[in-house]
């Protein structure tokens, strides 16, 4: 019987835990304060949050076979513009100031996405060259709003984005929760996913089958830019200041990481949003564990790159059949010496 694809990214995610009960014995331990739970589980679901909100949309753009590096600048760049609007209101902390801010920096951060997709789509550049372009200039793009300052702002309504509690939980799982659901409900109860998945798989022959593949493409990069400018608000919210610089530097990456850990194939076609939420929750499950360990700075990304890899053999049937001796299932037997192969 075909194992569940989930496997293998549950058990890893189960081994990290386990190491860091062996490690720290209070590590799930969780704890009222003020009315709110606190407890290393619940931080790395409040702070893997911002990650798991930009691999839900890289999950699409990679399962149309694309590829978008610049969500970490687009993250930059929707906290940035949040934070200026807001730092140049007369009342910081008034609503209207506070949803004006977050829907202007989602509807700019839903049109850089679709700026990667129509490059892609319509001017038919090569996808990771298409959002290297953006990549680059986003940054450049957040420290010109930011003015290569770090903005602050004293706004305790758009703190409560990222660092307030609903419920005794923080407020971000929520976000995570809405986004990951209506996700899961558009591309697995309508046509959507379908559309998706054969725009990955054979774009022409899906385009020749009536579907309007441009449309999808340009529908997934602009959702992807809308995912990282979520994750963006949550950042910058939950310390209250943009940082155009240093923003979502690297998320680009670990993004991918997660939705290739969870199952999803970087050559489109097939994708599992859950693997990814599962694939996002083992970076930042390890993250959490390498600064818990006391890892030095200078060699956390090598760990970190270290036991990514490891994981990838574990879910590769190519490798466990070459370490058991074993063919993989489909592949012909190599012939005897002498003896012809068959006609």
């Amino acid at each position: 019987m075909k194992k569940h694809r989930l496997l293998w990214p549950l058990l890893v995610l189960a081994l990290l835990l386990l190491f860091n009960l062996i490690y720290s014995p209070d590590f799930f331990s969780i704890k009222m304060r003020d009315g709110h739970l606190y407890g290393s589980l619940i931080d790395i679901l409040n702070f893997g949050s911002p990650l798991i909100l930009v691999a839900i949309g890289m999950t699409l753009v990679i399962a149309t076979g694309g590829i978008d590096l610049s969500v970490g600048s687009v993250v930059a760049i929707a906290g940035a513009m949040a934070c200026l609007q807001i730092s140049r209101a007369a009342d910081q902390n008034g609503w209207l100031t506070v949803l004006s801010a977050a829907v202007l920096a989602l509807v700019l951060s839903a049109a850089l996405g679709l700026w990667n997709g129509f490059l892609v789509s319509r001017i038919g550049i090569q996808p990771i060259i298409a959002t290297l372009v953006l990549m680059v200039a986003g940054r450049g793009i957040a420290q010109l709003i930011t003015n290569g300052q770090i903005i602050t702002v004293q706004s305790p309504k758009y703190q409560y984005l990222g660092a307030g509690f609903w419920l005794s939980l923080p407020f971000s799982i929520f976000v995570v929760a809405i986004l990951f659901t209506a996700a899961s409900l558009l591309t697995r109860k309508t046509a959507l996913g379908l559309f998706i998945e054969a725009v990955g798989c054979k774009p022409t022959a899906s385009r020749l089958a009536g579907v309007r593949s441009r449309t999808v493409t340009l529908a997934v990069y602009s959702f992807c830019g809308l995912c990282a400018g979520i994750a963006g608000l949550l950042l910058s919210s939950n310390v209250s200041s943009a940082d155009g610089n240093n923003a979502g530097q690297w998320y680009e990456l670990d993004a991918i990481l997660a939705v290739v850990v969870g199952g999803t194939s970087l050559n489109g076609g097939r994708f599992h949003l859950t693997g990814t939420l599962v694939g996002a929750l083992i970076i930042q499950t390890l993250t959490t564990t390498i600064y818990m360990v006391g890892v030095p700075p200078e060699i956390t990304l090598v760990v970190k790159a270290v036991v990514v890899l490891a994981v990838c053999f574990i879910q590769s049937e190519q490798f466990r059949a070459a370490l058991s001796g074993r063919r993989k299932p489909g592949t012909p037997a190599a012939a005897k010496p002498g003896v012809k192969p068959h006609a």
